[in-house]
């Protein structure tokens, strides 16, 4: 049985019609927490022109390889391992990078790692791509956000959705401009950046 996402299931049609755009001039995605890989599968399957790099944290890779194994096109690579909070990242390099539904359940730790850890493997020029739920201001969007942040605490209280504010702090100190905020279904964003 492969691992499976229903958030991964209604979230990947709106996502690839926006990245459709973002990433039309680039040649090769790492994404960074590539988790069931719903998203490799789909997006590299309808962007041909990308390579595509799934990455994920130890635990994740099995069921990760089983669905590229099962489903993946030929534009998928193996997925690599990547612990944003592990020194040692693959030495991989690409013109952009995707990340979906992963700030909200890193801690703050790991969430300046990611970004500390960027100008290792995004080239310049590159641009980033992240997905998920965000505050504004330190303020929720929806109260279904309120909500959804309260249920990640009570589970971790390391989690929870970031301030938008904070976040883009952590992409100027990495080198990014920030580029777009795309608004989603079920109150989700499509932020993105490019480096300098």
């Amino acid at each position: 049985m492969l691992p499976f996402s229903d958030a991964c299931e209604r979230n990947k049609a709106p996502i690839l019609e926006v990245l459709r755009g973002v990433f039309a001039d680039r040649r090769r995605v790492i994404e960074i927490g590539a988790g069931t890989g719903q998203h490799a599968v789909h997006f590299a399957r309808s962007l041909p022109h990308l390579s595509w790099q799934p990455t994920d944290r130890p635990e994740y890779l099995e069921g990760l390889a089983a669905r590229i194994a099962a489903e993946g096109a030929p534009n998928v690579a193996a997925p690599l391992e990547l612990d944003v909070l592990n020194a040692a990242w693959p030495a991989a390099r690409a013109d952009a990078v995707f990340s979906a539904n992963t700030l909200h359940i890193m801690s703050w730790q790991a969430v300046e790692a990611l970004f500390a850890g960027l100008p290792r493997i995004l080239e310049p020029g590159g641009v980033l791509a992240i997905y998920g739920p965000f505050k504004y201001g330190g303020q929720f969007t929806t109260a279904s956000n309120a909500a959804f942040d309260a249920m990640l605490r009570e589970r971790d209280p390391d989690s929870g959705l970031r301030d938008f504010e904070s976040v883009d702090a952590l992409a100027r100190s990495a080198g990014l401009v920030f580029q777009a905020d795309h608004a989603m279904p079920a109150n989700n964003q499509l932020l993105v950046w490019r480096s300098r």
